[in-house]
């Protein structure tokens, strides 16, 4: 991820900050040129399509180099920060940082991508975040300055992405090599370029590659289709903030809202955290066959036993809200209702049944949906669930979620009712079996004892994947979940 010239300038790429991602947006950077950064410190903070990372750089000196402004989307492998080491450090810092990456990548993490080596095949192994894949970047650079040429010369070459949404394609997807050994056999090309080539209607094997080291650029792709549809221009100039940390001229910001001449219209581009809840949501609704049941019901109780554990000290300090309860509920269902809990294997054609519960808490943020999960929420006690849904909301708020915390989820909770929506028919998270809309809680008319009274309610509706879960089986958790909060004494006695 690092690379060191003869002069001991260390360049910084952008790394892989969440599996299968093949880019990110640099958000802001916290440093200049000319300021002095050591091991570890955090140089910038970039957008991906799952969250906002920072991303720490694992070397010291001072920095010479800002690649690329702030509102940039930079492809992973690219430059983005070269720095100045001291002198007879440089072999020292370069050495020091692919063994602590490697040595860190999580042993549970499975290998998502495979890259070949000239003798032989060697595993991808994820690693931590702003450390990126030292093994690749090593050898790929010996492999180069065997042929002649010069490893500082060398383009980044990226892995093919992992789709997001649940894609049957994607297990074949990810064992396709990129960086062709430049026979001729493959054309070498990005993944973003091999997009850009597909959605344009461009044969990659009829272009002549203007990049390094034979690599085929956007502009090569963009010239192929101009006598028919001339690309826009990229625009000349930044803005003024990007220019004062960057050094050297760098490619154009990333587009931003463009208005209309007549003030009509507005296009904003779409990118990051809500290209990828597009992407993903159409993936899941034309992959999952949903069905939505729909439950209207007496909360007044629910609301009760919220009062009384606000006032409760074991609850002290804690978020306490109906979310809390409501979730609780679902948790205590799906152990009543084991098969709810499962995923769909459509590589394997199986049924995966989950043991565990990662509850995701579907959350608006001003970078768009995220839902963040609740790893092995079922066996938290409720003042551990509390605490876990606190920390989720803050973190959720300050757009500081992890991609980790976003991955794994089985299944998911939607408030809709904080915004006075009575329910909806929500869509699924992409490889969850279900998942629970919440309704607006209101003071309603409502039969009770044998007569109208005020009483608190709610509507609830649960989505589900019908090829895991049919009729009776949603029917059942969501009843089940109905009948705890009409009476919460159940959360003792079903639990």
């Amino acid at each position: 991820m690092t690379t060191m010239t003869d002069n001991a300038l260390a360049e910084f790429k952008m790394p892989d900050v969440g599996e299968g991602l093949t880019e990110a947006e640099i958000l802001k950077w916290y440093v200049q040129v000319g300021d002095t950064v050591t091991d570890g410190q955090v140089v910038c903070e970039v957008e991906t399509a799952k969250a906002a990372v920072e991303l720490p750089i694992p070397f010291n000196g001072v920095v010479r180099e800002l690649r690329f402004p702030e509102g940039t989307t930079v492809d992973v492998g690219q430059v983005i920060i070269a720095v100045d080491v001291p002198g007879g450090a440089g072999a020292g810092a370069s050495a020091a940082a692919a063994p602590a990456a490697t040595e860190a990548a999580p042993a549970t993490v499975p290998t998502t991508e495979a890259e070949a080596e000239p003798e032989a095949p060697q595993g991808r192994q994820p690693v931590l975040v702003g450390y990126g894949v030292a093994e690749s970047s090593t050898k790929r650079r010996a492999r180069k300055a065997a042929s002649g040429e010069a490893p500082a010369a060398e383009a980044p070459v990226v892995e093919a992405p992992v789709v997001e949404a649940p894609v049957a394609e994607a297990p074949a997807q990810v064992k396709v090599k990129v960086n062709g050994d430049g026979n001729g056999s493959r054309p070498l090309a990005k993944p973003p370029v091999r997009k850009l080539a597909k959605d344009l209607g461009v044969d990659l094997t009829t272009l002549v590659p203007s990049g390094p080291d034979g690599i085929i650029t956007r502009e090569d792709v963009h010239a192929a289709v101009a006598p028919a549809t001339a690309p826009a221009p990229a625009p000349q100039a930044v803005q003024a903030q990007a220019q004062a940390h960057v050094q050297a001229p760098a490619p154009a910001a990333a587009a931003a809202s463009v208005v209309s001449t007549d003030a009509r219209e507005t296009r904003i581009p779409v990118k990051g955290v809500r290209k990828a809840t597009a992407q993903a949501m159409v993936g899941s609704a034309f992959t999952a066959p949903h069905v939505t049941e729909f439950v209207t019901i007496d909360v007044t109780r629910t609301m009760k036993l919220v009062e009384e554990l606000k006032q409760d000290k074991s609850f002290e300090g804690l978020r306490v809200n109906p979310l809390l309860l409501i979730s609780k509920a679902l948790l205590v269902a799906i152990k009543r209702n084991p098969d709810v809990n499962a995923a769909w294997d459509e590589a394997n054609q199986e049924i995966v049944q989950k043991h565990y519960v990662n509850l995701g808490i579907a959350a608006a943020t001003p970078r768009g949906l995220i839902v963040p999960n609740i790893k092995d929420a079922h066996a938290k006690t409720l003042p551990e669930l509390a605490e876990s849904l606190g920390e989720l909301v803050t973190t959720a708020r300050s757009g500081k979620t992890s991609p980790g915390a976003m991955q794994g989820g089985t299944v998911t909770i939607t408030n809709v009712g904080v915004f006075g929506i009575d329910t909806g028919t929500p869509i699924l998270n992409p490889g969850e079996s279900a998942i629970l809309a919440v309704g607006a809680i209101k003071l309603q008319p409502w039969v009770h004892k044998g007569k109208v009274k005020p009483r608190q309610v709610t509507t609830l509706a649960l989505s589900f994947d019908h090829r895991l879960v049919d009729g009776e089986l949603g029917s059942k958790v969501l009843a089940d979940v109905a009948a705890i909060l009409e009476r919460p004494k159940r959360l003792l006695t079903w639990a």
